[in-house]
């Protein structure tokens, strides 16, 4: 069983079973309210899926694209709470939870911030259901975005307020149960966070 934390849109956690699949989720839409909400999110599901923490076998980290502020606390809160337990992060794309089992191809869109978007597209699912990723993430604004793009013809959009935690979480047991590999280990934050350290340290005056 894995517990599945996801920020990169609004705030989505889940409980999964690779057998039994989702077993619990909870979300919040509010984009400025992940720090605030992501304890309680995880203690509903755990609570509402009879899981204790001791049996998970890892915690899922939707990796993004997504911006800076609201994606870092899913990530840290994955990791904490990996660390606590002593089990795995399992890092994965955010985008390809929506490509799970797809039937179709399809473009993932979500809000970046800025009056620009983060786009994947992809093809159907291979063989055993999993996301096909033709291009993307990469930020886009909403004029530009070509859902025939990558040769592959017409594309469905569909525009993800919240990545489902449950999905991100099944995807992460039917990779491993594959044998593929999971996402990029470092965050997709795709620019820079608005905050930079100073050249050089400040002048104290006496």
């Amino acid at each position: 069983m894995l517990l599945a934390i996801d920020t990169s849109a609004g705030t989505s956690v889940a409980v999964v079973d690779r057998d039994a699949g989702i077993l619990a989720q909870a979300d919040e839409a509010d984009t400025r309210r992940h720090a605030e909400v992501i304890g309680t999110l995880i203690q509903r599901v755990l609570a509402e899926s009879g899981v204790g923490p001791g049996g998970l076998s890892g915690v899922v980290a939707g990796m993004g694209p997504g911006p800076f502020t609201g994606l870092r606390v899913g990530i840290a809160a994955a990791r904490a709470f990996a660390f606590g337990i002593g089990k795995p992060v399992v890092p994965l794309i955010s985008h390809d939870a929506l490509a799970l089992d797809l039937a179709e191809p399809l473009i993932v869109v979500t809000d970046a911030r800025r009056r620009e978007i983060a786009w994947s597209s992809y093809a159907a699912g291979d063989e055993l259901g999993l996301p096909v990723r033709l291009g993307g993430p990469l930020l886009a604004r909403p004029d530009e975005l070509d859902t025939g793009a990558d040769g592959g013809g017409s594309r469905r959009r569909v525009d993800a307020a919240t990545i489902p935690a449950g999905a991100l979480g099944m995807l992460g047991e039917r990779l491993f149960a594959a044998g593929r590999p999971f996402g990029p280990s470092e965050p997709l934050y795709l620019r820079p966070p608005d905050v930079t350290p100073s050249a050089g340290p400040k002048r104290v005056s006496r």
